[in-house]
């Protein structure tokens, strides 16, 4: 299958993401530059990568969403495409209004890199479909802006349509404070849209793409995707 990945002025983590699809999973790669209106057909899944595209300047992902290839990636998605952001593609995603909600600045108001479980919520999706139940996943974090936010009546509605894909958990598994590394709702790491083709989440899967790295859990994604295709 082939991945596009869009790289914006300050994103910084396209490599990783190349690195983990291209070198460790064999699959076609190609960068897909922000200025482009529009992309090729033949894509299978776009993924955003982390970041701090355009300087995180007025909001993060806020200019972002402004880009040409944005365009390019709303209509990809409205015709049913995999769509992933990361980090601060998950903050763009939902700049874009393909995803609902907000990305704030971490209760803490650190900037914290490490590693975290992360519970899977919904393994029915293209993202987690070799994933089981409540499976716990090792991915580390590394950002700011990582406190998911939406109103209360957008909460209920992610909860009871099962768009929460991930959630922030203790090794044994728990929901907890002490687990939420940023102050997310609900423990909220990553969510889908209603059509659950598109995945936003704050962990980084291409950091945990090899056991020298000190997981490779980040594959569960990807690999997900790919038997999907």
């Amino acid at each position: 299958m082939k991945f596009g990945i869009i790289v914006f002025p300050g994103t910084w983590s396209e490599r990783d993401c190349y690195y983990s699809l291209h070198d460790v999973l064999g699959q076609e790669v190609d960068y897909l530059w922000h200025k482009e209106s529009h992309f090729a057909t033949d894509y299978d899944c776009i993924v955003l990568p982390g970041g701090f595209s355009y300087g995180d300047y007025l909001r993060v992902g806020a200019i972002a969403r402004f880009s040409p290839v944005m365009k390019a990636v709303e209509n990809f998605a409205h015709d049913g495409g995999l769509v992933i952001g990361i980090c601060n593609g998950f903050q763009v995603l939902c700049e874009a209004g393909l995803l609902p909600g907000v990305l704030l600045p971490s209760n803490h108001l650190q900037y914290r890199c490490q590693w975290v479980d992360l519970r899977v919520e919904n393994n029915s999706l293209p993202f987690t479909l070799k994933c089981h139940a409540r499976q716990l996943l090792k991915i580390p974090i590394s950002h700011y802006e990582g406190n998911y936010y939406i109103d209360e009546a957008g909460l209920e509605e992610l909860e009871s349509q099962r768009q929460v894909v991930f959630r922030y958990a203790m090794p044994s598994g728990d929901i907890t404070i002490e687990a939420n590394p940023n102050g997310s709702l609900h423990n909220i790491a990553g969510i889908v849209n209603n059509h659950g083709n598109v995945l936003g989440m704050m962990p980084h899967p291409e950091r945990a793409c090899e056991g020298l790295l000190g997981s490779s859990d980040g594959n569960f994604i990807w690999e997900s995707i790919i038997e999907h295709i």
